[in-house]
């Protein structure tokens, strides 16, 4: 059994007796000035009501004391797990206590509040309580704090909503065949028609979207908006993608996409599927020249394929192999100008019967030609 020392009791007594918090906690609220934090701790330079003078050539920022953020349960905020404790900016306001108590050098940050700002920060201004190091925030004078995107007010509509709107796709062409007839054969015609990007479903209404967007402009919106439930997430670019409330998804690239795939890719498109490239296409199978690894294109019963080019060449090439062409039923080939065929080797022919017509001249040159028949009529 262990018995506590004297040395031990008297050292628990002290700490009972100063333990955080055992006083009251020492609330404070505050405005964030400084998070150019040199530790990287995410902590941020707070100028506390009641507590500061406003006057910054009284008290500059610089002597403001480090305030730590306190993160929720669910962060780990260790080792770099869970969530970067890098929320406030300069001009956010926050709500915390003293660690220290009545000294009020340890503050930790439990919280932001937001409001309806009544003034713009002045960079380099003689007052503190703003963002005075950068001028950039609070963005927008007599307005609430919360996102506009949340908000939905229609006359001071989100900027990346107004570029959304703006920067659809419309009319892009698709395959589009006229009927055509080789020799005897109808080709038909397939009326591709155009399409248009959908618009955005965007009708949040307050307070069921749920926005984040960085200062950079980076957004993420969970819409629980009944009847109009969408997610959307946009990189500052333009780049994102948005799900509206039936399950339709628009994703826009703004410049490159590249995806990489390590294993197998399996894609199931249960209705059509078009595909328009304003420029080239270039699609190379069997990079790595192995066995066995085929580009096989299937066609169920009673479809056609349709390979057309309106100006300029198709091109069929097999370097070291056979091109083997079977059609069960007619092989029609119908030719504008002249058909030529060079065959480095022999050519055999077997039909049960052959006709051919020719207007105008036919030639025949051999050094040596046999012809055999049961019958064999010249006229």
């Amino acid at each position: 059994m262990w018995i506590k020392s004297d040395r031990y009791r008297r050292k628990e007594n002290k700490l009972m007796q100063n333990f955080m918090g055992k006083s009251g906690f020492q609330w404070f609220v505050g405005v964030v000035e400084d998070r150019q934090d040199p530790k990287k701790l995410g902590r941020v330079r707070v100028r506390c009501l009641g507590y500061h003078t406003e006057v910054h050539e009284t008290l500059p920022t610089t002597d403001l004391p480090w305030a730590h953020p306190m993160n929720p349960i669910t962060s780990a905020t260790v080792s770099g797990l869970g969530q970067t404790p890098l929320g406030p900016v300069e001009g956010t306001w926050v709500i915390g206590f003293f660690q220290d108590g009545g000294d009020a050098q340890q503050p930790i940050i439990m919280g932001t509040l937001p409001g309806v700002p009544t003034s713009l920060p002045t960079k380099d201004g003689d007052k503190g309580f703003q963002d005075r190091l950068n001028g950039n925030y609070p963005k927008y004078e007599n307005e609430t704090d919360v996102n506009r995107l949340a908000v939905n007010d229609d006359e001071l509509p989100h900027p990346s909503l107004t570029l959304r709107k703006a920067d659809r796709d419309l009319a892009v062409g698709v395959a589009n065949t006229d009927a055509t007839t080789v020799v005897d054969d109808v080709v038909a015609a397939d009326d591709g028609k155009s399409w248009d990007e959908p618009e955005t479903t965007y009708a949040a209404q307050y307070p069921y979207n749920h926005v984040m967007e960085t200062e950079g402009g980076h957004i993420r919106e969970y819409d629980d908006t009944i009847g109009a439930k969408r997610i959307h997430e946009r990189h500052a670019s333009g780049t994102g993608y948005e799900i509206a409330d039936d399950g339709t998804k628009v994703t826009r690239v703004k410049k490159d996409n590249y995806c990489i795939t390590t294993g197998d890719d399996y894609v199931h498109i249960q209705g059509d599927s078009r595909v328009t490239h304003d420029k080239g296409l270039r699609v190379k199978v069997n990079n790595n020249a192995e066995e066995g690894n085929n580009y096989n294109i299937e066609v169920g019963a009673k479809a056609n394929v349709t390979i057309e080019v309106q100006n300029g060449d198709i091109n069929l090439i097999s370097q070291q192999g056979d091109v083997n062409l079977k059609a069960g039923k007619n092989m029609n080939i119908d030719v504008a100008q002249a058909l030529n065929i060079k065959v480095g080797g022999a050519i055999t022919e077997t039909a049960a019967s052959k006709k051919e017509s020719v207007t105008g001249e036919h030639e025949m040159n051999a050094a040596e030609q046999d012809i055999n028949g049961n019958i064999i009529n010249l006229n």
